[in-house]
This record gives C-alpha cells, sequence and structure tokens, in this order.
C-alpha cells in the first residue's frame, strides 16, 4: 500500500467515524466539536484530492465558521449549557 492509499483509508475513517459522533452525541457542543472535526476531514480529502481552494474553503467554513455560528447559538440559548 503506498502512502496516499493509507492517507486516504486514514480520512475515510476520519470521516465516518466523526460524522457518526456528531449524530450520536447527545450534548449539543460535542455535537458541533464532533462536526467541525468533521469538516477538517473534510478538508484534508479535498487537498488529497488536489483541490486546495475548495479545502480552503471547507476548512474555513465547515471546520471553522459553522461551528463557530452553532456554539455562539448554543450559548445565545435559554440555560447556555448545551443540554
Amino acid at each position: 500500500m503506498t502512502m496516499v492509499t493509507i492517507l486516504d483509508v486514514v480520512i475515510v475513517l476520519g470521516l465516518v467515524i466523526s460524522a457518526i459522533l456528531a449524530c450520536h452525541f447527545e450534548n449539543l457542543l460535542s455535537a458541533v466539536i464532533a462536526l467541525g472535526v468533521t469538516g477538517v476531514f473534510c478538508a484534508a480529502a479535498f487537498l488529497v484530492m488536489h483541490a486546495p481552494d475548495v479545502a480552503i474553503s471547507e476548512a474555513a467554513v465547515g471546520a471553522a465558521l459553522t461551528p463557530i455560528v452553532f456554539i455562539v447559538a448554543l450559548r445565545k440559548m435559554r440555560g447556555g449549557d448545551g443540554q
């Protein structure tokens, strides 16, 4: 197996595991963090596929901006504890 194949397998496993965890967590803050990790793995997948412009966009939106918006929304909800 080449290094690229091993990297592809690690990225796909990371995507699947983090997406399953994002759906599985009952604590909303943990689910948002898992969603951000999914965005990081997705950006890495785009980078491996030689699409650096899409990877940068995914890293900015999927791994940074979306979780920040969700965390701010959770904090502004009544109680703010993420339950």
